[in-house]
């Protein structure tokens, strides 16, 4: 306990702030104590470009798979050069896990800061390189071959970004506000989505087929790299995270304590809890992709919308993704990360084959209105899901421990969902059948809730803002 009869109070708030001042601790001043929110509002905006890169890349290059069928696979089937070009997009979910393990560890072991400003500068070079790259007529097959490496050096760094923002956001906030805070990384996932799908309409509208197709569709790719060199700028002018800094802190001063691999402390320490991760997050995996990305080719499918009417309804509905799900991770910080995520998985188990079934035989608003309920379920999971994993991992392996559930659940369940869906419809002749698949999804992650383990306390934080309010109100006192 302090005293402010033997030392005076604001000479300890000054000791005190100027402790927290020093290079490596600026962060837990400027966050945690709520004095400074310049920092917080820089790693918000870093995080948020990183993963927002991401999806814009993927958006664009699933808008405009017919052109880039045609510039690297040419052939007189045309079916066969689209399935070559999506089995190269799909190959770069394979090495997601592996990508996961990788800055996993570089994220425990040398900093989240330091594993971010990487990821994002391969992502954005690739994603910049794949917009020079020239066509099968000039250089061959040395054309597909440079697409899919590139698409490869892409998964493998998206691997580490959305765990990594998420962390890194949960890592610079209170308790009290790291649910909104890291809404900001589904959000970006949306916003990336929105604006390339945008934008590739766009091209579509301004540009003959042929321009298009010599030169239009590069225009994303190009605009995305200088894009992500932007986020890195600002993550390389960032503190790493108060939490990860209090536990170097501590680390340095057990000297004789050998470093240990994140991923040896996760397996002996914490496989239960991935396991658990995974579970949770293969909800998001398979609602994420079966309601924004599946959804236009349902509705065509099954609904009998035009593919431009199926598209406008997914625009739509990902404004609305937007806009709720900073409200939901609001809720998830007065509420709690367990209640919202079984309430959304109770509500995809009562509601979505109902809501589905609305689908077949509705008008273009009712569809919107149909999506928007999905949607709005799907916000309330996706909202809380970054912070609940943040929270299920200790400071040490926590960057592994989520990178690893989550690209685990994503590469299995979330890549794929979109052919198990239309497989469904096809082995049962039953339209409902993705339905009932999501269903059974929530059900598992209802399931692995139910095991979650209680959330853990981040290094460093709540101890030292107590600590300079206390001092605060003895000043003012």
């Amino acid at each position: 306990m302090l005293s402010s009869g033997t030392v005076p109070a604001a000479p300890q708030i000054g000791t005190l702030v100027s402790a927290v001042e020093r290079p490596s601790e600026i962060s837990v001043k400027s966050n945690y104590s709520d004095i400074d929110h310049s920092a917080l509002k820089k790693a918000a905006a870093g995080s948020f470009l990183g993963n927002f890169v991401e999806w814009f890349d993927y958006a664009s290059y699933s808008y405009l798979a017919t052109i880039i069928a045609a510039v690297f696979f040419p052939t007189d089937d045309p079916a066969l050069a689209l399935l070559q070009t999506f089995a190269v997009f799909a190959f770069s979910f394979i090495l997601r896990p592996i990508g996961a393990v990788v800055w996993g560890y570089l994220g425990d072991r040398r900093g989240r800061r330091w594993a971010l400003s990487w990821s994002i500068l391969l992502m954005s070079t690739a994603t910049f390189l794949i917009g020079c790259i020239p066509s099968f007529a000039t250089i061959g097959y040395l054309a597909p071959i440079l697409l899919l490496t590139l698409r490869t050096i892409q998964g493998f760094s998206a691997s580490g970004e959305y765990a990594g923002a998420s962390v890194f956001l949960a890592e610079y906030c209170s308790a009290k506000h790291r649910g909104i805070y890291t809404s900001l990384v589904p959000a970006s996932t949306a916003t990336g989505l929105l604006l390339g799908s945008i934008t590739a309409t766009g091209l579509y509208s301004f540009f003959t087929p042929d321009s298009l197709e010599s030169s239009g569709w590069r225009l994303p790719f190009l605009v995305a790299g200088p894009l992500g060199l932007v986020g890195r700028y600002i993550r390389i002018h960032l503190e790493d995270s108060p939490a990860y800094v209090a536990m170097t802190q501590k680390a340095s001063q057990k000297v004789t304590r050998k470093t240990k691999n994140p991923f040896r402390v996760l397996y002996k320490n914490h496989w239960r809890t991935v396991i658990i991760a995974f579970g949770v997050a293969s909800l998001n995996a398979v609602a994420f992709y079966v309601l924004l990305a599946y959804m236009p080719t349902y509705l065509t499918e099954t609904a009998g919308f035009d593919s431009g009417k199926s598209n406008l309804a997914s625009s739509i509905v990902l404004l609305g993704y937007v806009f709720f799900i900073f409200i939901m991770g609001h809720l998830s910080d007065k509420y709690g990360r367990k209640i919202m995520l079984f309430v959304a998985c109770g509500l995809f188990i009562v509601l979505t084959v109902p809501l589905f079934a609305c689908l077949e035989t509705s008008s273009f608003w009712t569809v919107v209105g149909v999506e928007m309920l999905l949607v709005l379920i799907l916000t309330m999971n996706d909202s809380t899901l970054p912070t609940f994993l943040s929270e299920s991992f200790p400071t040490e392996v926590r960057y592994s421990g989520f990178a690893l559930s989550f690209n685990m659940a994503n590469a299995l369940l979330g890549g794929t969902a979109p052919f198990v869906a239309t497989w469904l419809i096809g082995a049962t002749g039953n339209a409902l059948a993705p339905a009932w698949y999501l269903v059974g999804i929530a059900l598992l992650a209802m399931i692995a809730m139910i095991f979650a383990p209680t959330p853990v306390e981040f290094e460093g934080s709540e101890d030292l803002a107590e600590k300079i309010s206390l001092l605060q109100r003895k000043t003012e006192a």
